[in-house]
């Protein structure tokens, strides 16, 4: 977003009004930090009154949850779309899918990612063992493995590791260029791969 969200119509659901509340709010947090950011600036780029926010979100820090959880299911919905773009035996390639879409969503949104998740962290750190996203690849492997495309003992543990190791990798600074990006996501790839034991195609 390059310019702060303009006034909208009063009429639109209550969903769209959430909606362009958190795009308001992401904005401003991402230039000002959530603590120098205030309520009134939130509801003044959604163009609502001050008022309408609490009809959705108690506080700041409930639409920082908010963010949270709508970047994690953007990075599923990515990943999704990705793994079903592969035939349905093709077990090797949906694992590459899933690791590529994964690292890609959140290099893609990396200062949301700062924002919601390491300036402002969560209470726990639940997230890197149980998430949407651990969920898809486990049962991502446990298909694989039922598929006799490899042999993984336990799915969820394996996924949880795959998906720290990933979310380690994507988090160190890189320079953002497009052939450092493809290196970096050709590397997570073949990780992925060698990790349940098939050929990445990379001597």
């Amino acid at each position: 977003m390059s310019d702060n969200p303009v006034s909208k119509p009063r009429t639109k659901p209550a969903e769209e009004r959430r909606d362009e509340l958190m795009a308001s709010a992401e904005w401003l947090f991402l230039q000002n930090g959530l603590e120098q950011t205030t309520i009134e600036e939130i509801t003044t780029g959604a163009g609502v009154a001050k008022g309408t926010f609490y009809l959705h979100f108690s506080s700041k820090a409930d639409v920082l949850e908010g963010l949270r959880a709508r970047f994690v299911q953007g990075v599923l919905d990515g990943i999704v779309a990705a793994v079903e773009s592969r035939k349905g035996q093709d077990w090797r390639g949906k694992l590459a899918a899933w690791s590529t879409a994964c690292a890609t969503g959140y290099l893609d949104a990396g200062g949301l990612h700062h924002l919601v998740f390491v300036a402002t962290a969560p209470a726990t750190r639940e997230g890197l063992s149980r998430n949407i996203l651990i969920d898809h690849l486990s049962e991502l492997l446990a298909a694989g493995a039922a598929g006799k495309a490899w042999s993984v003992d336990d799915p969820g543990f394996t996924a949880v590791f795959l998906f720290n190791a990933l979310h380690g990798v994507v988090n160190q600074p890189i320079d953002e260029t497009p052939a450092d990006r493809a290196e970096l996501l050709r590397k997570i790839e073949t990780h992925f791969l060698r990790a349940l034991g098939l050929a990445s195609g990379i001597d």
